[in-house]
């Protein structure tokens, strides 16, 4: 069973792929079920593969605090792969310490190198830069799909010093100082579509007067601002002049391999 998180898509995309390949792999929305808030059984008769994208060189903070509110049921085997415009540092220690709490068998981390998509900080690839670097991607993906089936541990680079320091320290500190919403702003161009509303895994935009308002509990995942079809949706400075990457079908409808609830 493929488990995903996703703003902008890119770990929606590993996650489907990785499920093909697999064969008969189930794909679930965490997004559907954080969206719904409500406690959630998971049954599986096969392993777990968690796909999320990279927060600060670990798992985003809002999908371990999903899994750790989820019962599993059946399998307890987990594996994580955490797509990342870089790397993922040492990631694979929390997702260790993450597993022994919840009970579940870690089974590896890998990473899979996806386009840039954090816009509130980092520059954003063109349309061209992005096709380039997730065709690169498929063939990861390919090689993980074989590992899981082969029922071997991932394993991730071992982690360098400054790694260790990203993935630790340094984690805290960016989801005190960067993680909040009151950088985003919405401008005239706005169309009252709703969509920002419909996409936020966390239910944290409402609609008032036609235009969308935070209301304070933002994982930063963009999925606000690079689905907005109009680009009305800016956070702070930092995201003028930088491409809108946004790729992800429908956020909450995948379950069980199909489309559509």
């Amino acid at each position: 069973m493929v488990l995903y998180f996703s703003g902008t898509g890119n770990s929606q995309f590993a996650a489907v792929r990785l499920a093909g390949l697999i064969g008969d792999g189930e794909v679930v929305s965490i997004n559907r079920y954080m969206k719904e808030g409500k406690q959630t059984v998971i049954r599986s008769g096969r392993p777990l593969v968690f796909v999320a994208p990279t927060y600060c060189w670990r798992l985003p903070k809002v999908v371990e605090r999903w899994i750790m509110d989820t019962q599993f049921e059946g399998a307890q085997d987990a594996y994580f792969i955490l797509t990342c415009g870089g790397n993922c540092g040492n990631a694979a220690h929390y997702a260790k310490k993450l597993c022994v709490k919840k009970g579940l068998r870690f089974c590896g981390l890998a990473p899979v190198v996806m386009p840039e998509n954090y816009l509130a900080l980092f520059p954003t690839p063109d349309a061209a830069e992005c096709q380039t670097v997730m065709a690169r991607a498929l063939p990861e993906i390919a090689a993980l799909a074989g590992q899981i089936q082969a029922g071997n541990q991932l394993a991730a680079p071992p982690p360098s010093l400054a790694g260790r320091l990203e993935s630790g320290p340094a984690n805290p500190l960016f989801y005190a100082f960067f993680v909040h919403d009151k950088g985003f702003t919405v401008s005239n161009r706005c169309v009252s579509c709703g969509k920002c509303a419909y996409r936020c895994p966390l239910g944290n935009i409402k609609i008032t007067d036609g235009k969308p308002v935070w209301q304070g509990n933002c994982t930063h995942c963009m999925a606000c601002i690079g689905g907005c079809p109009t680009g009305a949706i800016a956070y702070k400075t930092k995201s003028q002049g930088r491409n809108q990457y946004y790729i992800m079908d429908d956020p909450l409808c995948w379950e069980d391999g199909k489309q559509g609830r």
